[in-house]
């Protein structure tokens, strides 16, 4: 799957992430999410995510992804964990299932939140950040990689993390085509935990962002350091 993608994500994973560490401590008021690039949903709350690609396309799923990273990242990952593999604070939302029945769980939790024992455990986002910010960040967290899923892979993707670093140095002789193709096919072997058709792996992003500039490489590079950090 190609997209524009581009080198926004790792640049934006990078600074999400440095956010999410720095606000790891603290009540921290909710973030607004910038939702440019999204079709707009209207006032009345849908129950099913209108994001997936088999309803709007790679791209703009893409661009959900990207913005939902975002969103999640700035709101929810303090509790939540990052790249969604929760700590045991708050539920592991990798496992919620991408049908109906886990859209319906999610955005009633997402517009109303949820208190327990009078205690606010988590605080009601609808009014706050609107539909599009909601179903964003939902299509960010079920396209998560399932348990263990670049287990396999996660040696020979530190040897191509370290490839791609030397070639964001000094692209001659590097062979874009042939680091895409391979890992375009790791992406393709990982599942995710929500049965979403693809996951968002590391693998896959790092394969939408290599375009053959020191750019290009030095994004992807980025892309797995964070996201093989983050996996373990």
């Amino acid at each position: 799957m190609t997209s524009t993608f581009g080198k926004s994500l790792a640049l934006g994973t990078a600074i999400a992430t440095a956010a999410t560490l720095a606000l790891a401590h603290g009540d921290v008021a909710p973030q607004a999410v910038d939702t440019t690039g999204l079709p707009e949903l209207g006032e009345e709350w849908l129950s099913e995510n209108p994001y997936r690609a088999d309803k709007v396309g790679d791209d703009v799923w893409l661009r959900a992804v990207e913005i939902g990273a975002s969103g999640y990242n700035q709101n929810c990952a303090r509790c939540h964990g990052l790249e969604v593999v929760s700590g045991g604070l708050a539920p592991d939302l990798r496992f919620l299932e991408a049908e109906e029945y886990g859209d319906e769980w999610y955005v009633e939790r997402f517009r109303e939140g949820y208190t327990q024992n009078g205690i606010t455990k988590m605080p009601a986002f609808g009014e706050l950040l609107g539909q599009e910010a909601a179903w964003a960040i939902r299509t960010y967290i079920e396209a998560r990689p399932d348990e263990g899923a670049l287990d396999d892979y996660a040696d020979e993707l530190k040897g191509l993390r370290d490839q791609i670093a030397g070639y964001a140095k000094d692209a001659s002789g590097a062979d874009k085509d042939a680091l895409v193709a391979r890992l375009s096919e790791i992406a393709a072997e990982v599942e995710t935990a929500s049965g979403a058709p693809v996951a968002d792996s590391v693998a896959f992003r790092a394969a939408n962002l290599i375009d053959g500039t020191p750019e290009g490489y030095h994004a992807a590079e980025e892309a797995l350091t964070i996201g093989l950090s983050a996996a373990h």
